[in-house]
């Protein structure tokens, strides 16, 4: 962890700003990283939009159970953690109730990654009011599931994480795509991602973000449609309804509401 690329970070149009302690950090590191992660914290952040995390170390392990320690005993925690290699719900609901305890308005991020995890995705995505998404941790996935970490031996358990967070009403985040020298093979996949139904998708580097920004953020043709079926559909005030030649249900309408809602978020204040 380098405190002296937070404000680079912060300052790179990415919608999240994770500050690393789990597997960024060498394990002599971790002491240290983790002072300067609080350090980070004690002072004032900025109201920018941009939402900060720590991911922390597993915490079945003695590494994250320091992490979760000194969030527990300092005045100035982080406002959200990253959760790696999570496997169970009980987990989740241990931390929530020490945070509770602590009086800790901590919100919670999950990434699914491990074989364990992927099968009790749905009941993990239910264990607290704290979680805002699920992120899915594709290297350590394939790792787990003795594949080849590539979209089509993945797409099962992608499919998994979307339907767990879609079930819990939060967001699913997709894994960075870790060739910064193949910019088209990592606009495929997030396009792949989106079609899936992921909110987003990971970066690993300043100059991935502008591209998935776009993908994931509705485009002006797609803002202009949803306007219009919404109005259409409730101008009909009937069950359905015919736009541009497309018969238009309920169940559209949730999507074009979804991405307005988006739209909404993603534009300036």
């Amino acid at each position: 962890m380098r405190p002296e690329l937070y404000p680079k970070a912060l300052a790179s149009g990415a919608d999240i700003v994770c500050v690393e302690l789990e597997d960024g950090v060498a394990p002599k590191d971790k002491d240290v990283a983790r002072q300067n992660v609080l350090a980070l914290f004690a002072k004032p952040q900025a109201d920018d939009g941009v939402e900060r995390m720590v991911r922390i170390n597993c915490l079945r392990t003695a590494v994250g159970l320091k992490d979760v320690q000194a969030i527990l005993d300092t005045n100035s925690p982080p406002p959200a953690l990253m959760l790696p290699k999570v496997v169970s719900p009980e987990e989740v609901i241990w931390l929530d109730d020490l945070l509770t305890e602590a009086e800790k308005d901590i919100r919670i991020h999950i990434i699914i990654e491990m074989n364990e995890g992927l099968e009790a995705a749905f009941d993990i995505a239910h264990s607290s009011d704290r979680i805002d998404s699920l992120l899915f941790g594709g290297v350590d996935m394939a790792a787990d599931l003795r594949c080849k970490n590539a979209w089509e031996p993945l797409l099962y358990a992608r499919s998994r994480v979307v339907h767990a967070a879609a079930s819990a009403g939060i967001d699913v985040i997709d894994v960075p795509y870790l060739d910064l020298e193949d910019m088209s093979g990592m606009s495929r996949e997030a396009g792949l991602a989106k079609d899936l139904g992921f909110s987003g998708k990971g970066a690993i580097h300043p100059k991935q973000i502008a591209e998935l920004n776009r993908i994931f953020t509705p485009s002006d043709d797609e803002i202009a449609r949803a306007k219009k079926v919404i109005s259409a559909f409730e101008e009909a005030d009937t069950g359905l309804v015919v736009v541009d030649g497309k018969l238009i249900e309920k169940p559209v309408i949730r999507e074009m509401q979804r991405i307005l809602s988006i739209a909404d978020r993603a534009s300036p204040a």
